[in-house]
């Protein structure tokens, strides 16, 4: 079988796309091939400024490219509502929602509701902004999300005694892996309940392998070793990429590269890490988030 690479992308002429943390990395160049495609896509950024410039650069490759920039700001809770109702007013569908934004090791911080920056932002934002967009999704055929996770969660645990670190101290790596087994394990949850209410919404996940991106900013050691190993972010998109536009996708499945230790290659189906097949952990960390976003999401209740 052929590599899977930016040409196996099916032509994405009339699909509405929101990326999160689009205006670098793995981000930008996810939105900048959907919109090569032929997708309309809003670029979702905490920095309309540097936003910006990842518009000016796609244009400048394309003219006529459909893309748009919205502030998004994940670490806080009533700014992804405000941003949820203005895209719901000015769109009438939604195709697909990649969850792509992350923080990854910072030191210690809070989100605005004061939840631990890399849980608040990686799981509990786009957590929360997925159910504020849900009814688009569900009224759009056809519709996916995608989200983004880390070969890291690989070495994650659910803290679930203390998700935010306070009474361990902060742990910058154990709670940046425990937001990415987070991720996992929300897609799966997310999934379950989607189909038991009969709903046609896929949700995907990916992990780009090792990818060197601003991403790695508060980590020396990343940093240094991204010269070895180390993919551009157009390669490390492709898993993605994968993940929203595979005809062939189905809901819950997992793509990264098919190299060595996943660090490297073309993306192909993977198996999601052992602690996030823990359906017990999903549905716990489900309820727990509900609790701490205020958000609850129009679906069947268990």
């Amino acid at each position: 079988m052929s590599a899977w690479t930016i040409e196996s992308i099916p032509d994405q002429s009339g699909r509405e796309a929101i990326v999160t943390g689009a205006n670098t990395g793995i981000g930008f160049e996810t939105a900048r091939a959907l919109a090569l495609k032929g997708a309309r896509v809003t670029l979702a950024c905490r920095s309309l400024e540097k936003g910006q410039v990842a518009i000016n650069h796609i244009l400048k490759q394309s003219a006529s490219a459909v893309v748009t920039l919205a502030q998004l700001d994940l670490a806080d809770l009533r700014n992804i509502v405000a941003f949820a109702k203005r895209y719901t007013v000015q769109h009438k569908q939604l195709d697909l929602l990649i969850l792509n934004a992350g923080v990854m090791v910072p030191p210690e911080s809070k989100t605005v509701q004061r939840f631990e920056l890399q849980f608040g932002v990686n799981h509990l934002g786009h957590f929360a902004l997925t159910g504020a967009l849900l009814h688009l999704l569900q009224a759009t055929a056809d519709s996916r999300v995608v989200v983004v996770s880390s070969a890291a969660a690989q070495r994650g645990a659910m803290h679930f005694n203390d998700l935010q670190f306070e009474k361990q101290g902060y742990k910058p790596w154990p709670a940046y892996v425990q937001s990415k087994l987070a991720n996992q394990l929300f897609a799966r949850e997310l999934q379950r309940r989607l189909r038991a209410a009969g709903s046609s919404v896929l949700v995907t996940v990916a992990h780009p392998g090792w990818t060197a991106t601003d991403l790695q900013r508060n980590s020396p050691v990343a940093r240094f070793f991204n010269r070895l190993f180390a993919m551009q972010p157009p390669q490390g998109a492709l898993p993605t990429l994968r993940a929203a536009t595979d005809p062939d996708a189905a809901g819950g499945d997992y793509y990264g590269p098919d190299g060595f230790l996943q660090m490297r290659g073309y993306p192909v189906r993977i198996e999601m890490v052992k602690q996030a097949r823990n359906d017990g952990h999903a549905a716990r960390l489900w309820e727990i988030s509900e609790e701490l976003t205020g958000l609850r999401y129009d679906l069947p209740r268990d």
